[in-house]
């Protein structure tokens, strides 16, 4: 079981990114993948989970509105788009897999992707 996060970099505030959450060895389609981000000296925080059933979204208050999480099973990866970046979302973006649902809590996740740097700056 792997995932293999992408898509960051350095981006200017109001810009875009669209991070990926690439599985293999699994089928990601089984799971609920929750995307989290973690800034230096802070713990890592919940962003955004997409369920594995129903395709149910949910998303922090601090992106709502901002980023959209998606997957393609086709391709099994999990997409997250993120709008208007602010410098506050500046972070290393990790992905999981929830071992059962979605969760705001890191414990609710078994396998962690690598995660891919966000740089939010002017």
């Amino acid at each position: 079981v792997q995932l293999q996060a992408s898509g960051g970099g350095l981006v200017h505030p109001g810009g875009s990114l669209t991070l990926s959450c690439a599985a293999s060895g699994f089928t990601l389609d089984s799971y609920a993948i929750g995307w989290f981000r973690q800034a230096p000296g802070k713990e890592r925080e919940g962003v955004s989970c997409i369920g594995s059933s129903d395709g149910s979204t949910y998303y922090a208050d601090s992106v709502k509105g901002r980023f959209t999480i998606s997957r393609d099973n086709a391709k099994n990866t999990v997409y997250l788009q993120m709008n208007s970046l602010k410098p506050e979302d500046a972070a290393v973006y990790y992905c999981g897999t929830a071992r059962f649902y979605c969760s705001w809590s890191t414990t609710g996740y078994g396998d962690w992707g690598q995660g891919t740097q966000v740089t939010v700056s002017s």
